[in-house]
């Protein structure tokens, strides 16, 4: 049975120091840490700042599910910004969610139809978890919080940034009322994202590191269950640690039902 996973940090970006990041890197490293440690992962892949482009993200991921059979466990997680496409003909409700990889300068994006579409044919009986700590939506123009204790930032790069264009904020709020064309019903993989598709996940100094806000304390949350804990005991042990440390962002568990109960990451 193997065991194999793709960690991807980003805190490298264009655009002005404004818009760089600081705890996607120490998320990807953390991430695979915790897989070799404790869940007996010995095939981790890591790409990290500029190692991170499109080409490399897409050739990670394949890789990734070459030759998977039923029973492996294969695990990708992201720590970047993330944006969106605006798109108004009708293929998702107003607009695509994209991962900006490190030539994001150069137009490139991961787009969720892309990854919808690598994912679609997987093995039955694989189990294969996402972990996306990044945004995809959001009216800011940088991703500069605000002098907060924490030098809180946004993991999110908007639009008009990268000579996209942005929808209005009524667009946006019609865009998470209308009904997903790719219901978890569907999903063959688990994923746990670090907020709703139209709120902001947060890079912050957090217990003297930078880390994601999401992922620094499920991966707390996972310690402290011992390394034994279902993905719906994780997000339920995560809300709430969020709330109470001030964060705004409501992550988010996709999958089928009897997904969501099995252990973490076997």
């Amino acid at each position: 049975m193997a065991r194999k996973a793709l960690c991807v940090g980003i805190n490298d970006y264009p655009y002005g120091e404004d818009n760089d990041l600081k705890g996607c890197v120490n998320d990807a490293n953390d991430w695979a840490a915790l897989l070799k440690a404790h869940y007996d992962f010995t095939d981790i892949k890591t790409l990290l700042d500029a190692q991170a482009t499109k080409a490399n993200m897409l050739a990670g991921l394949k890789d990734l599910l070459a030759g998977a059979k039923a029973g492996d466990v294969l695990v990708f997680t992201n720590a970047s910004h993330g944006t969106y496409i605006a798109d108004k003909d009708g293929d998702e409700p107003t607009y695509d969610e994209a991962i900006c990889p490190y030539d994001v300068e150069d137009g490139q994006l991961i787009v969720d139809d892309e990854l919808r579409e690598i994912f679609a044919n997987l093995t039955k009986g694989l189990n294969l978890t996402i972990i996306s700590d990044s945004c995809h939506s959001g009216s800011v123009t940088r991703a500069k919080v605000g002098d907060t204790p924490d030098q809180r930032r946004n993991r999110f790069l908007h639009p008009s940034l990268r000579g996209g264009e942005a929808l209005t904020p009524t667009e946006l709020h019609r865009a998470s009322k209308k009904k997903e064309k790719h219901p978890e019903s569907k999903m063959k993989e688990v994923l746990l994202s670090g907020c709703k598709s139209n709120q902001t996940s947060a890079d912050a100094f957090i217990d003297g590191n930078f880390h994601g806000a999401m992922t620094h304390h499920a991966i707390k949350a996972i310690t402290e269950a011992n390394y034994k804990i279902t993905y719906a005991e994780l997000l339920d042990r995560v809300l709430p640690m969020l709330e109470e440390t001030g964060y705004d962002q409501v992550p988010q568990l996709e999958g089928k039902a009897e997904n969501k109960k099995k252990q973490l990451f076997t």
